[in-house]
């Protein structure tokens, strides 16, 4: 299983690494309307492809079973708390960062955006084939 997923854990990597990167150079978040920047589309790609990774490293196992929507949305969830986990690691341990709750709603719908993309993908093909 882990053959299929390793595309997803290198993203999960770079992700983390992206977001440990001392951040004295990127604007802060003050307002909601900050929310239509620049950072946070990158936040909705980052979270986007990762939950897009995920499910296609998984749908051979998984998504012939009849418990297809608990894997999806426990892969959707699963993307979102790491969404979370970055934000606190950046709130609380990364040198020059700031978590932000903006940031979090980004990842959070870059992941449904992830699923979202990934089922317009395989859709037609029952999420089983290649």
């Amino acid at each position: 299983m882990l053959k299929k997923l390793w595309p997803a854990l290198v993203w999960a990597l770079i992700i983390l690494i992206l977001t440990g990167i001392p951040g004295k150079y990127i604007p802060e978040v003050k307002s909601f309307w900050d929310w239509l920047s620049y950072d946070k589309l990158v936040h909705l790609f980052m979270f986007g492809t990762f939950s897009f990774l995920l499910l296609r490293g998984v749908r051979e196992q998984y998504f012939n079973s009849r418990f297809r929507l608990y894997y999806v949305t426990g892969f959707i969830i699963l993307s979102m708390a790491y969404g979370l986990l970055t934000e606190v690691l950046q709130a609380r341990v990364f040198i020059g960062r700031d978590g932000n709750v903006y940031d979090f709603l980004a990842d959070s719908v870059g992941a449904i955006l992830g699923w979202w993309i990934f089922h317009l993908k395989y859709r037609k093909r029952n999420y089983s084939s290649t």
